[in-house]
C-alpha cells in the first residue's frame, strides 16, 4: 500500500545554482544538404593476467597461443599478448648530508584528471603505476604525518627505475591530482613536503553507541545537505579516483591511506558495491593502509574524546563497543582490498611496507588484448574467462568481466525496463544520482506497523526538457522490501512519473530538492530495502539500500513504547504536487492511517535533519499505553544540547491517549520557533517522554544542524 507525493520543498540549505533547463531541438537548418556518414565501431578489451605455478612462482615465456579466452562462453581471438617483467630492485639512494637535503619546491597545481596515454606517446608502457591516495578528511593530524612520512620514505629508498608514482588527495569534497604519474623523486618529495598536516581534517566519523563521548556526536556536513554521509563521500571519492585511473590500460595500484572506514546503518550500502565495481572495471587494485598503525587503545577510548559517561562504563558495553567500532573500521578496508585484488596493511607501524607490497605485486604479468565479437552496446555485464592451455594447475588472476557500453538515448521501452530490472538485481548498484532516504514506523494495531518512507533527490541532478511548450522531467522509481531472515520480497513498487513544471518552478529545480513519499504495512522484523530512481531524460540512476528493523513494541515493558521520531520543517498541502496522480483505493486508505497526514496537510520528514533558524521546526511521535485501564497523561518535552550543555528546552506538555484508540496511542506534536540562543551550528536534539504514573521514561536523541 503506497501513495505518491512529489513536491517542491523549501530546502533548509539552498543548493548552488547549476545549468539551466536544456532545450531540445534541431541544431542545423532543415533545408541544408544531407550528409551521410559511415561509422565503424570496434571495442578493444584489455586484460592484465598474472600467471603463477603451484609453487607461486611466475610463469614466463607464454604467448597468445598458450591462452584461451572466452567472453560469455564465446571464444575470442587474442590480438596482442605481451609479458611484462618489472624489476623490484630500488634505485640507489642519493647520500645527503645530515640536515642538508635540498628539495626544489615546485608550484603545486591540482588537476581533476590523470593524463591519458596517446598512441604516439606510450609513456606508461613497461611501467609500474602506483597512485598514492591520501584521505585527508578522515585522518587526524598525527595520522596524516605518519602517512606522509611513510610515502616520503618509500620515494627516497624504495623507488625503482620502472616506477611511476602519482599523488592524489581527497579533501573538501573533491579528489585532486596533485602530481601526475612521474619518476622524478624531487617532484614527488616536493608535493609530500608541502602538504599541510591537518589540512582538510575534520570529517572523522562519530558513532552513537555505548562508547560515545558525553560531549555529543559530531554531525559533519559539507557544502550541501546531501553531503551528510561521510562514509558515502569517502567511498564515492575512491570511485572517482578509480574512474580517473581507468583510462589507462596498464595494471594500476591505488595505495589508500586512511584511518579506517566504518560502515553504519544509515549509510547507503550501494556506494560500497559501486566503488568496488568501478575499481574492477578500471583495472585498479586497492591497497589500503591503516594510518593509525598498531593501536593499543584504552578500554574507554583515548584522550581525543571525553569519557562515555553512561552505564556502559560499568557493564563493559563501552569497552566492547570501542573494540567493535575499531574492528569494523578495519573490516571495510579489508573488504576493499580483497574485492579488488589488493591487500590491506593493518596494525603495523611501518606504513612503508604497505606501499612495498603493492609495488612487488606488480612485477610479472601478461597484457592480453582482443576485439570483442559482440558489437552490441547493450550495457550488460560480459563475463570473461581466461585459461592456460598446457598447465591446468596454474593460478590465473585477472578481471572477471566488464560492462558493455550503451547509448541511453537509443534505449527502447523494453531496454529501459530491463535496465531497471538489472539494476535492481545487480550486486554492484549504480550511484549516478544522489538519493537520500528516511524510514519511520508507527504502530497500527497489535500486529501491524505503518512504515512511511521519504526519499529526497536533489533537483539539480535531474535534467529538464522542453516539450510541447512545457518544462518537464520524467522519473522512474522501482524498489522492493525483503525479509532478511526469510529472503522473500514482502513489498515492491514501480512508478513512472511525468513531472510537469511551470516556467516559474522550472528555474528553481536546480536548487530545490524533490521528495518522493510512500508507505507500507509491515510486521515486526528485520528488513532490507532497495530503492532506485532514474532520470528518464539522461538514463542516470541512483540507488539506495539499507537494512532497517521494525521493533515489537508490545514487548516493551521497561520504558514507554514510542514510534519513530519525525523531525521536519515542512507541512505541505496534499494538493501541492507536480502532477496529478489517480488515487487508488490503497492510496486513499493509506492517507487515512498515515499519522503524518493531518487536516489535509502532510508532515514532510527532514531526511538530512538540517534546519533553517528562521523557520518552524516540527517534532512528531506517538507513544502507546495499551495496558492502561484508564487514560493517563504522558509528559513530553524537547531539549537541545551543545557541547554537553543544555541550551534550550521546551515547556513540558501533558497529553492523554487519543479517543477510541485501542493501543492507547498518545500523539505528541511540537511546533518550535527556533529561539535566538540556538545560533547556527550542530546540536543534539533530545525528546523525553515520561509516564508519571508508572515511573517510566524514554529518551530519543539525534544530531541536527541549524543554518541561517
Amino acid at each position: 500500500m503506497r501513495s505518491i507525493l512529489i513536491a517542491f520543498l523549501l530546502a533548509a540549505v539552498g543548493f548552488s545554482t547549476g545549468a539551466g533547463a536544456q532545450t531540445i531541438g534541431q541544431n542545423k537548418d532543415p533545408d541544408a544538404p544531407t550528409t551521410f556518414t559511415l561509422s565503424v565501431r570496434s571495442q578493444l578489451v584489455v586484460e592484465t593476467v598474472v600467471v603463477k605455478d603451484k609453487q607461486g612462482n611466475p610463469v614466463p615465456g607464454l604467448t597468445a597461443q598458450d591462452f584461451t579466452l572466452t567472453e560469455d562462453g564465446i571464444p575470442q581471438k587474442i590480438r596482442f599478448c605481451e609479458h611484462q617483467v618489472l624489476p623490484t630492485n630500488p634505485l640507489p639512494v642519493v647520500p645527503v648530508a645530515a640536515g642538508k637535503e635540498d628539495i626544489k619546491i615546485y608550484n603545486r597545481l591540482a588537476h581533476t584528471q590523470v593524463a591519458p596515454e596517446s598512441t604516439d606517446n606510450l609513456r606508461y608502457k613497461n611501467r609500474r603505476l602506483l597512485a598514492l591516495y591520501f584521505d585527508m578528511s578522515a585522518m587526524r593530524p598525527a595520522e596524516q604525518l605518519r602517512a606522509l612520512s611513510a610515502a616520503e620514505k618509500f620515494v627516497r629508498t624504495q623507488l625503482t627505475e620502472v616506477d611511476l608514482v602519482s599523488i592524489l588527495r581527497y579533501q573538501g569534497g573533491s579528489v585532486d591530482v596533485l602530481q601526475d604519474f612521474t619518476a622524478d623523486r624531487n617532484k614527488l618529495l616536493s608535493i609530500l613536503e608541502t602538504l599541510i598536516v591537518g589540512e582538510g581534517q575534520g570529517s572523522v566519523e562519530s558513532v552513537d553507541d555505548a562508547s560515545s563521548a558525553d560531549t555529543g556526536a559530531a554531525f559533519g556536513q559539507d557544502d550541501g545537505e546531501f553531503n551528510v554521509f561521510n562514509t558515502d563521500r569517502q567511498l564515492s571519492a575512491l570511485q572517482t579516483a578509480a574512474n580517473m585511473l581507468g583510462q589507462l590500460s596498464e595494471k594500476k595500484s591505488l595505495i589508500y591511506f586512511a584511518s579506517g572506514l566504518r560502515l553504519n546503518g544509515v549509510d547507503n550500502q550501494a556506494q560500497l558495491h559501486a566503488t568496488v565495481d568501478a575499481a574492477i572495471r578500471a583495472g585498479v587494485s586497492f591497497w589500503p593502509i591503516d594510518a593509525r598503525g598498531l593501536v593499543a587503545g584504552a578500554p574507554l577510548g583515548d584522550a581525543t574524546q571525553g569519557s562515555p559517561g553512561n552505564q556502559g562504563m560499568y557493564t563493559g558495553a563501552a569497552a566492547l563497543a570501542t573494540t567493535g567500532n575499531f574492528q569494523q573500521s578495519q573490516d571495510t578496508l579489508f573488504a576493499l582490498a580483497g574485492d579488488t585484488g589488493g591487500k590491506a596493511l593493518l596494525d603495523y607501524n611501518d606504513l612503508t611496507k604497505g606501499i612495498v607490497q603493492a609495488q612487488q605485486a606488480i612485477s610479472d604479468y601478461y597484457i592480453i588484448e582482443y576485439y570483442t565479437s559482440n558489437p552490441a552496446l547493450d550495457g550488460r555485464f560480459r563475463k570473461i574467462k581466461v585459461t592456460l592451455n598446457k598447465d591446468a594447475n596454474a593460478k590465473l588472476d585477472y578481471r572477471q568481466g566488464y560492462f558493455a557500453g550503451k547509448v541511453f538515448s537509443k534505449f527502447s521501452v523494453a531496454d529501459k525496463e530491463r535496465q531497471l530490472e538489472d539494476a535492481l538485481m545487480l550486486g554492484d548498484p549504480i550511484t549516478e544520482l544522489t538519493v537520500a532516504m528516511e524510514i519511520n514506523y508507527f504502530q497500527l494495531n497489535r500486529a501491524e506497523y505503518f512504515v512511511p518512507i521519504m526519499v529526497k533527490i536533489p533537483g539539480r541532478e535531474l535534467a529538464l526538457a522542453k516539450r510541447g511548450g512545457a518544462d518537464h522531467t520524467l522519473i522512474d522509481f522501482v524498489g522492493e522490501i525483503k525479509d532478511i531472515y526469510g529472503g522473500i520480497t514482502v513489498e515492491n513498487m514501480r512508478d513512472n512519473v511525468n513531472i510537469k513544471l511551470s516556467d516559474a518552478t522550472a528555474s528553481e529545480l536546480s536548487h530545490r530538492p524533490i521528495e518522493y513519499d510512500g508507505g507500507y504495512t509491515l510486521l515486526p522484523g528485520k528488513y532490507a530495502i532497495k530503492f532506485l530512481a532514474r532520470d528518464d531524460e539522461t538514463g542516470r540512476i541512483g540507488t539506495y539500500q539499507t537494512n532497517f528493523v521494525i521493533p515489537n513494541l508490545n514487548k516493551e515493558d521497561k520504558r514507554v513504547p514510542i514510534s519513530s521520531v519525525v523531525l521536519s520543517s515542512q507541512r505541505v498541502d496534499m494538493k501541492d504536487a507536480l502532477y496529478d496522480a489517480a488515487k487508488s483505493k490503497d492510496q486513499i486508505k493509506q492517507a487515512a492511517v498515515n499519522p503524518l497526514v493531518q487536516d489535509g496537510k502532510k508532515l514532510i520528514p527532514s531526511v538530512t535533519r538540517v534546519f533553517n533558524s528562521g523557520r518552524e521546526m516540527y517534532v512528531y511521535l506517538q507513544a502507546y499505553e495499551e495496558a492502561a485501564t484508564t487514560p493517563k497523561p504522558l509528559v513530553a518535552f524537547v531539549s537541545f544540547y551543545r557541547d554537553q550543555a543544555k541550551v534550550f528546552e521546551t515547556q513540558p506538555i501533558a497529553v492523554t491517549p487519543a479517543a477510541g484508540s485501542h493501543l492507547g496511542m498518545v500523539p505528541l506534536n511540537f511546533s518550535l520557533s527556533l529561539p535566538p540562543q540556538l545560533s547556527p551550528g550542530e546540536y543534539d536534539c533530545q525528546v523525553t517522554v515520561l509516564d508519571p504514573t508508572d515511573m517510566k521514561s524514554t529518551f530519543w536523541q539525534a544530531p541536527i544542524k541549524i543554518v541561517q
